[in-house]
């Protein structure tokens, strides 16, 4: 009955297909000083009635430029190329389903002497798009100086715990992007990794709420794409950035850039190194079966890494280019935890004993990919890609752990634990897709294929410490290893008229997985093995109401696999008495998401949105005996979210611009574990990020931005408090406007705080924490060469969505 409800699902979807035409065209030629053709010049179309960037495009070699699917409006056309003038025309209006040729422009040079010409170009801070909402990196100024990490902290509608985990409208499960693929890290490897990236390296960030069917169907909340820079136009270019963070720990930061183009290939590169130390607090009471436990962490550590990419281009001709690509992070980080916990009895005033434990981890982490690419483009809409990827991820770890149990004086020991784990994780993913596109029925059809192949190889050694010497527990110790493979094939069909827009989709995914635990006391052996098939239906309309409204309705149905080191039974220890593992009979959840949007003069955007997930994968904290505790992965039952969104650019003045987007949100969380272990909670939440640009004399920007986080869900059972954080900033051109310096400060209030509580079972749990947020950020970038490259290829590789799921032990 589910299969063939979900046919008729299908098929109403296609029933809605109707013929449409076309929205409107612009197209004209560049030419130069000698009224010959010019390529590569940058032409922009601007929005005549607030000057709004509605598209831009690049002349190719006859100096021809084509703007397609423009709605009727008032426009006027921006053309630029380094060493000439910039030409602005005047307004001019197109009409509903016109073809408008703009007369031939020519950039005349106006001065023979004229040595350079710097060329700047603003993009809005937030553009909003049917199917997604992009975050100009470059065009924040207290960007400046953050993480990857950080600057998904300030993206609209995205909050991060604190314990690195990303969620999206309220909803857990986003599957994060790199430059179209996605991450094979999952939370831990994956928020260590964007902590390396720094904001000099990113040009944009997308949030794709309902992906269409040629992406992945994995990701329960949607999708984050983090696009990196690549440079504009022909010939050599580049950029160097230094950065230094200041705050209870040192951070520091240097970034090269290059690329060179020709008309038979382009080569970019980049090599980033990074070093610092970081620094978090956090503090837990528990009762759990007449006891209760006071404990104080203070945890931190130094770092330092590099990270790469190498990638060319090759053009065999107009139609067909052929592409390499690697790029990889080499990283090693000492990491301690002091613990200090008061063990005693609910109702009395005094503590029993006190428990003291410090923990020292190294870690090496070694993350490679290496992408060979094809792409037929022959320049009338039909198209062929195919990538052919290997990733490959080493984490080793080495972990020494001593308890201490003394009295209630602190004076006196009674018993002492020591324990060191050894726990390297190795995990190779090969991928392969296609991915085929042409124009059919009036519209576009796409269509695709894709192998994933996943193998993990976690050892976890448990040894117990006697008198200096290790002697490694076969109770405890053991080996996981993890397979899985995953078959897709997906097509799509979309059409876009002067009024009405269609998508529709449908992908097929077919998984085998197994998971083999084998200890060493054969006793403790576990085997888990899955296969299913899923359809992954989906859907969009759009409608053009009139020249300054439109509506969109998307639909879409997801799955969220469990990150690969989730299914590891391994424990990761913060003390005897608190840890964590992995649940090898987890399943995979699924999600039917729906949205609605309405645009205001592309201006003001409104969303709302419904989604219900089954088996809903989320970190339980349960207790194990008398006086042990744990965070491990269980399936909730159900959850049901509902959302409204709100975002808008205000321009005051000329010199004075605001940016605000608000979400509000109700989530309903059920499960019922038995043995009293019940969870039912019900929040309603809302979060806010608004940013001030102010534009003063002598080149110089000012920006105030903050973020706000209401009460809200965490982590199935846990109700946290309010949290936030406001950010400034100011930033100077200098060197002839090659050169950006930039300061800021974060966090000016110091209300970047966690804290939370649950009640699951036997146990109540209020936590709380902090980490090194206020921070003073100070940053410089120089660029030279050509500063018109023309962009490299932003390509989507095969590795994305398996990528994402790599997650470290510990």
């Amino acid at each position: 009955m589910k299969f063939l409800n979900l046919i008729l699902q299908v098929t109403a979807l296609l029933c809605l297909t109707v013929y449409l035409g076309a929205q409107s065209t612009i197209n004209g030629i560049v030419t130069d000083d000698h009224d010959q053709p010019l390529s590569f010049a940058n032409v922009i179309l601007y929005n005549a009635h607030d000057s709004v960037m509605v598209k831009g495009e690049v002349s190719d070699d006859s100096g021809r430029y084509e703007m397609a699917y423009i709605p009727g409006g008032d426009y006027w056309i921006s053309v630029s190329f380094v060493g000439l003038p910039t030409y602005d025309g005047s307004t001019f209006t197109l009409a509903e389903n016109e073809v408008k040729t703009i007369d031939d422009i020519g950039l005349h040079q106006a001065d023979n002497n004229l040595v350079e010409v710097v060329v700047i170009a603003e993009k809005p801070l937030i553009e909003v798009k049917p199917d997604k909402m992009v975050f100009n990196v470059e065009g924040s100024v207290n960007a400046t100086g953050n993480d990857a990490m950080e600057l998904l902290r300030k993206s609209p509608g995205v909050v991060i715990d604190n314990n690195d985990n990303i969620m999206l409208l309220g909803k857990s499960g986003v599957k994060v992007y790199i430059d179209g693929k996605p991450s094979p890290l999952s939370t831990s490897d994956l928020a260590e990794y964007l902590k390396t990236v720094q904001s000099e390296q990113i040009e944009l960030i997308e949030i794709i709420t309902n992906p269409s069917s040629k992406y992945d169907a994995e990701g329960n909340a949607g999708i984050i794409n983090i696009k990196f820079k690549r440079d504009k136009s022909i010939g050599f270019n580049g950029n160097v950035t230094a950065g230094l963070s200041i705050g209870k720990r040192q951070r520091y930061n240097g970034n090269v850039n290059l690329n060179y183009r020709n008309k038979n290939f382009n080569t970019y590169g980049q090599v980033g190194y990074y070093e610092g130390a970081n620094w978090n607090k956090m503090n837990l009471y528990r009762e759990q079966l007449g006891g209760k436990f006071v404990q104080e962490n203070n945890e931190g550590g130094d770092w330092k890494g590099l990270n790469y990419r190498l990638g060319t281009d090759y053009f065999l001709n107009k139609k067909n280019t052929v592409g390499f690509l690697v790029t990889g992070n080499q990283n090693e980080n000492f990491w301690t935890s002091d613990s200090r916990m008061e063990i005693g009895t609910i109702g009395s005033e005094t503590f029993d004993e006190l428990l003291v434990a410090g923990t020292e981890t190294t870690q090496n982490r070694s993350n490679s990919n290496v992408n060979i690419n094809y792409v037929f483009d022959n320049g009338d809409g039909k198209t062929l890609s195919i990538d052919a990827d290997y990733g490959r991820y080493r984490n080793s770890s080495d972990a020494y752990q001593p308890n201490y149990y003394f009295d209630a004086t602190g004076e006196n020991l009674i018993k002492e634990k020591i324990y060191n784990l050894i726990t390297p994780t190795d995990i190779d993913i090969y991928t392969i897709k296609l991915d085929h596109e042409t124009t059919a029925l009036g519209g576009k059809i796409g269509a695709g294929v894709k192998f994933a192949l996943v193998r993990t190889d976690n050892i976890f050694d448990f040894y117990n410490m006697f008198d200096g010497e290790e002697v490694l527990d076969f109770n405890r110790s053991n080996q996981f290893v993890y397979s899985e493979n995953v078959n897709a094939a997906y097509a799509n069909y979309s059409k876009q008229g002067e009024k009405l827009g269609i998508q529709l989709g449908l992908r097929l995914e077919q998984t085998n997985s197994e998971g083999d635990l084998t200890a060493l006391k054969n006793t403790n052996d576990e085997n888990v093995k899955r296969s299913y098939l899923d359809l992954f239906p989906s859907g969009g309309l759009s409608y053009q109401i009139n020249e300054k409204n439109s509506l969109q309705l998307n639909y879409s149905r997801r799955i969220q696999r469990p990150n690969y080191q989730d299914l590891n039974p391994f424990e990761g220890r913060l003390d005897e008495l608190t840890f964590q593992k992995g649940n090898p009979f987890l399943n995979p959840q699924y999600a039917h998401n729906i949205q609605l949007s309405h645009s205001f003069n592309y201006r003001f955007n409104t969303s709302l949105s419904y989604s219900s997930t089954k088996d809903l994968i989320s970190r339980i904290v349960d207790i194990q005996g008398e006086d042990a505790t744990f965070i491990t992965w269980l399936n909730l039952a159900n959850q049901k979210n509902l959302s409204l969104s709100f975002s808008a650019p205000i321009t005051v003045t000329k010199w004075y611009s605001i940016f605000t987007n608000m979400s509000g949100y109700r989530t309903q969380n059920e499960a019922d574990f038995g043995d009293g272990k019940i969870v039912d909670l019900t929040a309603t939440a809302f979060n806010v990020y608004q940013q001030h640009t102010i534009n003063l004399p002598a080149d110089i920007k000012l920006e105030l931005s903050g973020w706000y986080n209401s009460k809200s869900i965490w982590e199935g059972s846990f109700l946290m408090n309010p949290m936030g954080s406001l950010d400034i900033g100011i930033q100077k051109r200098i060197l002839q406007k090659k050169a950006n310096l930039k300061i800021s400060y974060s966090d000016l209030l110091g209300t970047n705080r966690w804290g939370g509580i649950s009640n699951f079972g036997a146990l109540y749990m209020d936590i709380s924490g902090r980490h090194d947020s206020q921070r003073v950020k100070l940053n410089f970038t120089y660029q030279f060469g050509n500063d018109q490259v023309k962009r490299a290829r932003k390509r989507s590789t095969g590795l994305e969505d398996e990528s994402s799921r790599v997650k470290s032990g510990g």
